[in-house]
């Protein structure tokens, strides 16, 4: 099979309290054989040494646990598994990596930024029921990261006014229809 007819990997993205997590489980569950992978789950498997990521010291760290993310995503692509990546896989920082590493080992790639407004973001990303975010200087400066994609503003979902559901099923539409390939 081509990388051409091979379903993608889907990137889901987008700040802190926009609804990654929710909206890939759901979107992963619609199909018969899916992985969600959580991103965010892999910093914390370092044990010692740990640095918060949004530290201006934590690049080498960052770089290490996102290219592992991808070679993970790429092995359960391969398995035949539709492979949906959340996390917070920036423009300029992580994106450009990670696709390139999917891409090298044979697999297509979608992108799909989700967006709500600011104090959506900061009401849902501190009232999480596990690992509430409470800096809100640290969710807005990841949510201005998102603000201007350049070339990847089509990639660019808006679900401030959407539930979870809806918001799934436009990710789904704009998967369906190519427009999220990056």
């Amino acid at each position: 099979m081509s990388a051409n007819t091979k379903t993608p990997v889907l990137i889901v993205t987008g700040p802190p309290g926009v609804g990654k997590t929710t909206v890939a489980g759901m979107l992963a569950a619609r199909s018969d054989r899916a992985v969600h992978l959580e991103s965010d789950a892999f910093f914390h498997f370092i044990r010692s040494g740990y640095i918060e990521p949004w530290k201006a010291e934590s690049g080498a760290q960052n770089r290490t646990v996102m290219g592992i993310v991808a070679q993970v995503a790429a092995a359960y692509a391969e398995a035949g598994f539709f492979t949906i990546v959340d996390g917070i896989i920036i423009p300029g920082w992580f994106f450009e990596p990670v696709r390139d590493a999917l891409r090298q080992a044979g697999h297509p790639v979608a992108y799909a930024v989700l967006r709500a407004p600011l104090p959506v973001c900061l009401s849902r990303a501190n009232s999480r029921a596990t690992e509430p975010l409470e800096d809100p200087e640290v969710i807005e400066h990841l949510w201005r990261s998102f603000a201007d994609l350049g070339a990847l503003e089509p990639h660019a979902i808006d679900v401030a006014t959407n539930g979870p559901e809806d918001a799934t099923g436009l990710l789904a539409a704009r998967l369906a229809d190519g427009s999220l390939t990056a």
